[in-house]
């Protein structure tokens, strides 16, 4: 899985299949690859590595066609390798592009081997390929072959098939995983993200689950699940394809860092009516909704579920609503039991994320009457299948890691904290504190990114550090685990959070001299508690770093470097406290020379289980 692209045009699409490439690179992958249909048949060209090493291996063999497939890949079946990269071909008839995971495909493999087809790389994908070419032997009919060949296949997929003797056909389809269509003048493309086509093209139509497309360059034919011709709308997409650019920032992850306090004004922007917070934010019937409510239920994945986890604390203290959060792959698999006029709570940068998508659809079999998503990707899946959204508008975020999806996340909960709590014990006191400190963040924000010179030098103590430790409490515990997730993602430093009172239970085993240990220090009623973990960590020769309240004093201590923070409101200060965190594993990735932007392994969008 990662990255799909393909066209079909009256000009070479070959220059548009690589920049669409490039532009999914944010993705994380291993390889990448691209097949041209010309008169003289399929070609293809693939490498190990970057876009960079394809554009090379084409440069210097030319390709050429008005018809083409491309992608970017990030192992499951079978290890990085050229043999393994997409596109794939069946007796250089058939070319294939895939996104998912075809749980069936050994059953597939064994009986395609049995008709006699050779299988060179150790992909899923691979069956698919094989048997769109079988079927069409029978059936003289791509988009027949294709029809057939994905009534077979178990698991998700989104597919972009072309064949030699079909040059003005590009077949296109999906199920659990992600396929956008770009409308042009006499042409069409294909993505599994619309920033890759957003030099070709405003204009998209999102397949929905089980949509097959027939596209060539003069019509479009798509049929839904039940084989049925549909219409799907044309949106015109406000991205511009200048959007996706680093600007001045050596990398996306810092752009994205800095964009915070922008990203913050734009989920709250239009959202209050005279300070007060809109039920209609989330959905033209989000008030009825809300009046049904007696309980929550989070299902999100990664960063999402920090965000979640902070939540939490945030439904039960602040409105005393009962809340419950599950890593959305358990979910399905612990039979909950869910009480009545509960909501389900999905969180999610892209909307696509494959557990989080089938822990709703099980919330769903189970009951559940509603459910809500908390997103930045306006078309995507989740939002689809919720009845009610908040979008983050966070606006494109390219760094693998991230930032100002998880922040915007944050503020996006706890408008819902309030929506929710105003109907439980959120007084209309609370409730306006809540409102002018979240008006307020932006400004804070930009005060903590004031110390980011201070946070690139302390980052020089990690250079030869293998492990850290990071320590909060209370709201400040999901945050030190994002913090944590942080510095492990992007630097490969091993790196663990705890709730700081867990210390004596364990982890205080691992302190000495090697082990930098991070805290989350903000004035709130769990300071005293926290000074005498920290004090712990102290006592037995442990280096702390500690970023805390402006307002507070601390004994001097050889072993203690104090990061002071701008004064912030108890509510509000988990999402302040993130950016330092994030600031810090930034540079000590850049000055431990990692690949900041895409990290070894990880893709951004994981839309497979």
């Amino acid at each position: 899985m990662c990255g799909i692209v393909g066209g079909i045009a009256q000009r070479d699409v070959v220059p548009i299949l690589l920049e669409g490439l490039r532009r999914l690179e944010y993705r994380g992958y291993d390889s990448a690859g691209l097949v041209a249909v010309n008169q003289e048949g399929i070609g293809r060209r693939r490498a190990l590595g970057k876009v960079k090493m394809l554009q090379d291996n084409i440069d210097e063999q030319s390709i050429v066609g008005n018809l083409g497939i491309a992608h970017t890949r990030w192992a499951t079946h079978g290890k990085p390798s050229t043999e393994n990269a997409h596109p794939h071909l069946s007796r250089d008839e058939v070319a294939v592009v895939h996104n998912g995971i075809i749980e069936n495909h050994n059953e597939l493999r064994a009986s395609l081997t049995d008709e006699g087809y050779v299988f060179t790389s150790e992909t899923d994908t691979e069956v698919i390929v094989h048997k769109i070419h079988n079927q069409l032997a029978e059936t003289k009919d791509l988009l027949t072959a294709v029809k057939q060949t994905v009534a077979q296949l178990e698991g998700a997929y989104a597919l972009g098939v072309v064949c030699k003797e079909a040059p003005d056909t590009l077949i296109s389809c999906r199920k659990g995983s992600p396929l956008v269509i770009g409308v042009g003048i006499g042409e069409y493309f294909i993505a599994s993200d619309i920033a890759a086509l957003l030099p070709v093209t405003q204009r998209f139509i999102f397949l929905e689950e089980g949509d097959i497309a027939e596209i060539k360059t003069d019509s479009l034919v798509i049929y839904d699940k039940n084989d049925q011709v549909v219409e799907r709308p044309i949106k015109e997409s406000q991205l511009k394809s200048d959007s996706v650019d680093k600007g001045q920032y050596r990398h996306y992850m810092m752009k994205e860092i800095y964009e915070q306090p922008w990203a913050l004004s734009q989920v709250l922007e239009g959202r209050f009516l005279e300070n007060r917070l809109q039920d209609n934010a989330f959905g033209h019937n989000a008030a009825d909704v809300f009046d049904e409510i007696k309980a929550i239920q989070i299902l999100a994945c990664g960063t999402s579920y920090h965000a979640g986890l902070t939540a939490k604390y945030w439904f039960e203290k602040l409105a005393r609503v009962p809340c419950n959060i599950d890593v959305a792959s358990e979910f399905r698999y612990r039979q909950p039991v869910i009480p009545d006029n509960t909501l389900v709570v999905t969180i999610s940068q892209s909307g696509e994320t494959a557990d989080t998508l089938a822990a709703l659809l099980e919330a769903k079999k189970l009951g559940v009457k509603y459910a809500l998503t908390i997103c930045n990707a306006p078309e995507s899946s989740l939002v689809r299948e919720s009845d009610l959204v908040l979008m983050t508008r966070a606006g494109p975020e390219i760094g693998v890691a991230s930032t100002k999806a998880f922040t915007t996340q944050l503020a996006s909960l706890l408008m819902l904290v309030i929506a929710i709590g105003r109907r439980f014990e959120l007084s209309d006191e609370n409730e306006q504190k809540i409102v002018s400190e979240l008006f307020a963040l932006p400004g804070k924000l930009e005060s903590v990114l004031k110390l980011d010179q201070q946070i690139e030098q302390l980052s020089e103590q990690f250079a030869e550090k293998h492990n850290a430790l990071f320590l909060g409490r209370g709201t400040h515990y999901p945050i030190a685990m994002e913090g944590a997730l942080k510095l492990k993602e992007i630097s490969y430093i091993h790196a663990e959070a705890y709730p700081a009172g867990e210390l004596k239970h364990g982890p205080l085993a691992l302190i000495d001299s090697e082990m930098p240990v991070i805290t989350v220090a903000p004035n709130n009623s769990l300071l005293e508690k926290l000074k005498s973990n920290m004090q712990e960590v102290s006592a037995r020769g442990g280096q702390l770093i500690v970023f805390m309240d402006e307002t507070l004093s601390a004994e001097k201590d050889e072993n203690v470097q104090i990061i002071k923070m701008p004064k912030v409101s108890n509510v509000v200060s988990p999402i302040v406290y993130t950016l330092p965190l994030q600031l810090l594993s930034y540079h000590v990735a850049v000055l431990k020379g990692t690949d900041v932007d895409q990290p070894r392994n990880l893709a951004k969008s994981v839309t497979v289980e």
